[in-house]
């Protein structure tokens, strides 16, 4: 027998738990040449690391699994553990937390704690058995053995820094049940109809998305695949198939546009480049908003209500995560630990829990990770 534990992935979950466990009882796999790639790309390179306003209703999943993982180790517990460390994370944008400088503070944080354990890189998982008590994990280049796994490889996005589905493969093989995966807190490709959204690249404007009962806000980007931004981002978690609605000028008072002389263009809350494409998209002259019709009064008054249905994503090159998973009713929350094979842990984004835009998914990777290595740590 190798090691105590071989934990598949070296991304924020795998690192975390490195850190965590004693010293020499664990070995890390993980397929990239350096550890923690998508830590050092997140957020644009400023890595949202968690958020003060913490609650199960900010993820998509089952919530009462979900509360009782954070509540283990909440934001201030992360926050604490990270001052200790030497890294003070700066709060921005109301309730979100930030590496002061660059997310490379949280990953060297995270490296130099989890250089206690052995670190195996350019290692691709390739098989996983149990034969009696103990794991036997073959790579493309050894067999290690142990007898506890912990799968931390995270999901399907990015696939350029090494992301794949053997933590799903591992999971279907010792039988747990899948959820469906799909590209998450990324971008919308648009149909035919909404091709004049590629025209507004590079602008960007606040609204509000409403996918079924869950309403995102924030700023929506045009791009030149279709649109982006927080909100949309956000909205994308929800999102199956079919429409959705933006509201375009959130809380604006249309009796302002009614009762001026002033143009279209000048009085809506939008850029005007983006009010300019919608006018020639509804057939109205950029006019004074007292000669308006009827019929073109209410055509504007859509912009509160604009549906239409994404032809789809980005995909996964471009998503932050993957939505869905192994069902976290397969796993007990107390141990992340499998209920279907002793010893067996999952652990992050392999889970079928996928946190909103705002540093969630980052605090569900230590969280989990957390739970995992205190129970590690007792048996």
């Amino acid at each position: 027998m190798d090691h105590k534990v071989i934990i598949i992935g070296g991304g924020a979950s795998g690192l975390m738990l490195a850190s965590l466990l004693p010293r020499q009882t664990a070995i890390v796999i993980d397929a990239n040449s350096k550890a923690g790639e998508k830590i050092r790309i997140s957020g644009g390179g400023k890595c949202n690391i968690t958020n003060a306003k913490m609650d199960s209703a900010y993820y998509l999943g089952e919530s009462r699994f979900i509360e009782n993982v954070l509540k283990c180790f909440t934001e201030k517990d992360l926050l604490q553990w990270l001052e200790r460390q030497g890294l003070h994370p700066v709060l921005r944008k109301e309730s979100q937390y930030f590496c002061p400088h660059t997310s490379q503070e949280l990953l060297d944080i995270l490296l130099k704690e989890s250089r206690k354990q052995k670190i195996l890189h350019n290692e691709q998982v390739v098989d996983v058995r149990k034969r009696g008590e103990i794991f036997y994990v073959r790579t493309n280049r050894r067999t290690v053995t142990a007898p506890n796994v912990v799968v931390a490889s995270g999901g399907l996005s990015f696939p350029r820094l090494g992301a794949s589905g053997i933590g799903y493969g591992i999971a279907a093989h010792f039988g747990h049940t899948l959820q469906k995966t799909a590209p998450a807190l990324v971008g919308f490709t648009v149909q035919k109809e909404q091709f004049f959204f590629k025209t507004l690249s590079g602008v960007s404007t606040d609204v509000v998305i409403t996918v079924g009962d869950k309403k995102c806000q924030g700023s929506l980007l045009f791009a030149h695949k279709g649109i982006s931004g927080p909100a949309v981002l956000d909205a994308s978690l929800y999102w199956e198939k079919g429409k959705l609605q933006i509201d375009f000028l959130p809380g604006f008072d249309w009796r302002s546009l009614r009762h001026t002389r002033k143009k279209i263009s000048s009085v809506l809350p939008m850029p005007k480049r983006v009010t300019k494409a919608f006018l020639l998209q509804f057939s109205i002259e950029d006019k004074a908003g007292t000669t308006l019709s009827p019929d073109e009064y209410e055509k504007l008054r859509t912009l509160n209500t604009y549906s239409f249905a994404p032809a789809g994503t980005f995909g996964y090159s471009k998503a932050e995560v993957t939505k869905g998973g192994v069902a976290t009713e397969d796993v007990y929350a107390e141990t992340m630990e499998s209920k279907k094979v002793k010893g067996l842990f999952f652990t992050g984004e392999v889970l079928d829990v996928t946190g909103r835009l705002g540093g969630y998914n980052f605090q569900w990777a230590f969280s989990s990770a957390y739970v995992c290595a205190q129970h590690l740590k007792r048996d």
